[in-house]
């Protein structure tokens, strides 16, 4: 009776654009997820006062616009209530001497914007932007499609015959430029430079890591084109949209259904099995969960090569997360003017600032000076507060899984390193009383406050391996053609007709779908 065509395991953006792609093409999906409420790391809810519509996790959905998941369903989810504000300001960056930039959505403004501030640095942006819009068919091939495959290969090499082996040998070693690099070569505005430097952190990887240059444009690019765009009423409509076409579909979304086992006979997948020992049969198990939980949890060990063991023993998980949500009496009031209608404000001294950051999360510490993501859906949304109010979500990126020191000395931490509800709200301070000095009525405007550690994070999301909100870190030999594991192709696993999806796969983290709508066209 519990027979699929296709059983998804998770429920995050991945897994439900896989489901509702297969599920029109005439499949029967089941969708399992182990807690109360599909969505992985899209939740909704009031976590500080009544009234206040938090995105408590993940918010914003640039790259899903701009996804070819998106173009395919985005008909099919407007009609179940999809809909999205925006802005025309999609990210700033305030500096210490409260000086911003401001990112517009239009090139021509930015270039005029940017030259204003140094004279040529908007001429060497629209060059940049230009020259990678000669590439873009290459770069997203790159960064959207199954790199093990012919097809891909193909396009490869009709961009060596069209280009050239030289031209081509550019185009890959521009790729792998660090953001530093190119920001410091670039721009002489100390503000451009700040503005874009926090960016390549969203994709999982700092300013100093090899293709942060190239992320860094392509995440400019995709704001200029589309801006920074919320779900309205909240992040969570998209999952309640999600599940209507699933099901208007013939698909199932359960809930609490942990599956604990992949069923397996003579090395293919025939199902899964939950914690409460019922079992679902399928032609085809998608597993949209980290490698860890894969081939150690879910496989039986007999059907894990000796390679994809080790490998997955020796997969790395980046730096950990950390969540402050504020309801405020009334709207932030920015030093800086026209900041109040941009959806992401960075707060940084510089790439120098989030570099140093980076490394003292990777070092355990604690940060002296964080990278402070400011984020105001309610700009975007005004729904999402009662009339006058105000709210903002703030992201830290930058902070260790384990904690061994404070890099600024001032808060004690635990000998085993773990997150305890004092060392939060102590982080959670510093950080507040920093973003007081830039919203001069931040202090008498707060309403509640609730703040989400990394320890937090995993707690809600098994996926969120020590509060890492992107399946596993993004370094060049964890990337590419290399993710997850060296010893796999694309989104195969040893197991015939298991396959793996989610943030841990290419195309890797982000609002984008991007794995889930590769396998299931693939399938």
């Amino acid at each position: 009776m519990n027979q699929y065509d296709c059983i998804i395991v998770g429920s995050g953006i991945n897994a439900l654009v896989c489901a509702a792609i297969l599920s029109k093409k005439g499949n029967k999906v089941l969708v399992l997820e182990r807690n109360d409420r599909p969505g992985g790391c899209i939740r909704t809810d009031e976590i500080t006062a009544p009234g206040f519509i938090h995105d408590v996790l993940s918010s914003w959905h640039p790259l899903f616009v701009t996804s070819p998941g998106y173009a395919e369903l985005k008909q099919d989810l407007e009609k179940y209530g999809l809909e999205y504000c925006n802005s025309d300001s999609p990210t700033a960056v305030v500096l210490p001497d409260h000086s911003a930039f401001i990112l517009k959505n239009s090139r021509e403004q930015n270039i005029n914007n940017m030259n204003a501030l140094s004279d040529g640095d908007g001429d060497r942006y629209g060059a940049a932007m230009a020259e990678l819009e000669q590439s873009l068919g290459l770069t997203f091939t790159l960064l959207g499609s199954e790199l093990w495959r012919w097809s891909t290969l193909k396009i490869f090499l009709s961009a060596l015959v069209k280009m050239g082996p030289f031209r081509l040998a550019q185009y890959f070693g521009g790729g792998l430029q660090p953001a530093r690099a190119w920001l410091e070569t670039t721009f002489r505005s100390n503000a451009v430079s700040a503005c874009l430097a926090g960016w390549p952190s969203h994709a999982g990887i700092g300013p100093d890591a090899p293709s942060s240059a190239l992320m860094a444009q392509v995440i400019a690019f995709t704001l200029e084109m589309v801006g920074c765009p919320v779900v309205k009423g909240g992040n969570y409509n998209i999952v309640r949209a999600f599940e209507q076409v699933i099901e208007a579909n013939g698909g199932e979304v359960l809930v609490n259904a942990d599956v604990t086992r992949v069923m397996t006979e003579n090395g293919r997948a025939t199902g899964v099995k939950t914690q409460a020992g019922t079992e679902y049969r399928g032609d085809k198990v998608i597993c949209s969960v980290t490698p860890n939980q894969l081939y150690e949890r879910l496989l039986d060990p007999a059907d894990v090569p000796a390679a994809v063991a080790a490998q997955t023993r020796e997969y790395r998980y980046g730096n950990g997360d950390m969540q402050i949500h504020l309801a405020l009496s009334e709207p932030p009031q920015w030093r800086a003017p026209g900041l109040e209608n941009v959806a992401i404000t960075h707060i940084t001294s510089g790439a120098d600032a989030v570099s140093r950051a980076i490394n003292e999360a990777n070092c355990g510490l604690l940060p002296r000076e964080a990278t402070i993501v400011v984020g105001q859906p309610a700009a975007l949304d005004p729904g999402r507060v009662p009339a006058g109010k105000g709210l903002l979500w703030i992201q830290l990126q930058e902070c260790p899984r384990r904690i061994k020191g404070d890099a600024a000395g001032e808060i004690g931490t635990p000998e085993d390193g773990a997150w305890t509800g004092a060392v939060r709200e102590a982080y959670a301070d510093r950080i507040v009383s920093r973003l007081m000095h830039y919203i001069p009525n931040l202090g008498d405007s707060i309403i509640a406050r609730t703040v989400l550690s990394p320890a937090d994070l995993e707690a809600i999301n098994i996926n969120l391996v020590g509060g890492d909100p992107y399946g596993g870190a993004c370094s060049l030999d964890q990337s590419f053609l290399w993710r997850p594991l060296r010893a796999l192709k694309n989104h195969a696993t040893p197991v015939k007709n298991l396959y793996h999806i989610g943030a841990s796969t290419h195309p890797g983290p982000g609002l984008g779908g991007g794995s889930g709508y590769l396998v299931a066209n693939s399938l």
